[in-house]
């Protein structure tokens, strides 16, 4: 059994903790978070011992992993102390906000010797899966393009002491918030990205810029497209589109996977779509499991980080994008 910590304890940081309750391989026996008092009733009722300060959790012999659930700002820094400490980590998304800093906390994880993890649950789904399959067996045919589609509406109902809305801690609009995992899953089905465009702007929420466009260029030729706002009606979209069919994954609990073979010989149309549902799917258990199994069997975590550091490379040629209007290469 693993025994973690949590750093942070928002709303997220919650959902990590209650994501593991019953697990045979992982549980949190710890928490640390800025101010006690609102995370009081939650320590108690989920059994956490509350500690003073993130050092008091790294040079606890008892705790074998460190999560974090905090600022972006902070994550390198938070993933090097833990590193120095020797705890395997797990840091949510994203991993960082610049490429120099992602090699630094790599680097110091990699010295360490410690399972450095990052918080990319949509890649466990079994939709995922499948979609990934669909890509890598061919029988999409040749790949034209993948465009993928993440909303919400928490951007609308943030307060200004809300730390997600300060332009340091979430720039670009939506990247940080959502953007960045339609990146990830991007990276992971169609291989590096070379070049960007983005666009951003602010069309509901009150505080922050909340919708941000993308056009990709893959090293393997292929475009992309990605849509992502924290003020449209919630929805998850990620879908591939080839000369030999079409498959998709549909909603945000992501239940839904249709494969769409294209109709041969027909200019428009394909044959009837072919659609698998997986139901009740705990992403977020999923990923937590896959880490302490990482950790029992002294692995790397399954998203390899190559691609994780990519991903930061795009998202700081996303930001350059913006800020210039001009493409950029990554």
């Amino acid at each position: 059994m693993i025994n973690a910590a949590i750093v942070g304890l928002g709303w997220w940081g919650q959902n990590l903790v209650n994501s593991v309750r019953g697990s045979e391989t992982i549980r949190f026996t710890a928490a640390h978070t800025r101010n006690q008092n609102p995370a009081a009733a939650f320590c108690a009722q989920a059994g956490l011992n509350w500690v003073g300060s993130l050092d008091a959790v790294l040079n606890d012999p008892a705790i074998d992993a460190v999560v974090f659930a905090t600022p972006h700002t902070r994550h390198t820094d938070q993933v090097m102390r833990a590193a120095a400490a020797g705890k395997h980590t797990f840091i949510e998304k994203p991993f960082s906000l610049s490429l120099a800093d992602a090699y630094r906390a790599k680097a110091a994880a990699d010295s360490a010797g410690i399972v450095l993890a990052v918080g990319f649950n949509r890649r466990f789904h079994p939709s995922m899966a499948m979609l990934r399959d669909a890509v890598g067996s061919g029988v999409l045919g040749t790949l034209v393009t993948i465009s993928a589609e993440q909303t919400a509406l928490h951007g609308i109902s943030m307060t200004a002491d809300a730390w997600r809305v300060r332009p340091e801690e979430a720039p670009v609009g939506a990247m940080t918030a959502i953007g960045v995992h339609l990146v990830d899953g991007m990276i992971d089905l169609f291989g590096p990205i070379r070049q960007v465009y983005a666009e951003i702007a602010r069309r509901a929420a009150p505080l922050a810029d909340d919708t941000t466009d993308v056009m990709l260029r893959f090293a393997n030729g292929a475009s992309g497209h990605i849509f992502c706002s924290t003020a449209a009606t919630p929805h998850y979209r990620m879908a591939v589109y080839g000369t030999a069919g079409f498959a998709e994954i549909l909603g945000h609990p992501m239940d839904t996977f249709r494969l769409i073979p294209a109709a041969g010989g027909a200019v428009h149309g394909g044959n009837a779509p072919v659609v698998t549902e997986t139901r009740g799917f705990d992403m977020l258990n999923a990923e937590m499991e896959a880490f302490a199994a990482s950790i029992v069997a002294g692995r790397p975590f399954p998203t390899p980080m190559d691609q994780i550091v990519h991903g930061v490379a795009v998202f700081e040629a996303i930001a350059k994008s913006a800020a210039t209007g001009s493409a950029v290469e990554v």
